[in-house]
């Protein structure tokens, strides 16, 4: 019974991966859950068995990418200390750019859907990186933490146009 439920969380698990690269690639709207299932390497039908619609496997692949930059953040908050904490913040997004590109790519076009569960999703995920963010920077002393939080966002947003549109020169300190 536990081998089961482990090969169904990795299947789980393969689908979500397979439709953040789908997704990331060719966009939400053109994407299909066939084109889903065949990077996955399962049949259709199979899909519907963890997710009831494309949609909901949006918003679980934009969960996803979301919990992935708050644990990183998370570890660099409970780390860092106070001169080195928006530095190493910005160096752990970096590598999360680098080692989960089509996560942030998702994000980044899941900004422009209108639908409202997906602003929704979108809008708790910055919230939340909004949140952790400034209450680090006021708890570690940072002059106008509101400010340099906003100043944090920005840079992030800059790093997503450089690697979105493979401008690396926008991301040179």
């Amino acid at each position: 019974m536990a081998k089961d439920t482990a090969a169904s969380v990795n299947r789980r698990n393969d689908i979500i991966s397979a439709a953040i690269d789908v997704f990331a690639e060719i966009g939400y709207y053109r994407a299909t859950t066939a084109q889903v299932a065949e990077r996955a390497q399962i049949s259709q039908p199979y899909i519907f068995r963890f997710f009831k619609t494309k949609e909901a496997l949006l918003l679980t692949a934009i969960e996803v990418s979301w919990t992935r930059v708050i644990d990183s953040f998370r570890i660099v908050v409970e780390t860092a200390t106070p001169d080195q904490l928006e530095n190493d913040l910005i160096e752990a997004y970096d590598k999360i750019l680098e080692s989960h590109k089509s996560e942030i790519l998702l994000q980044m076009q899941a900004q422009t859907i209108r639908e409202e569960v997906i602003r929704q999703a979108m809008q708790k995920g910055i919230r939340d990186v909004r949140s952790m963010v400034l209450e680090a920077f006021t708890v570690a002393g940072i002059a106008e933490p509101l400010k340099r939080t906003m100043i944090f966002l920005a840079i992030g947003m800059l790093c997503n146009l450089s690697t979105a549109l493979d401008m690396p020169e926008l991301k040179d300190r």
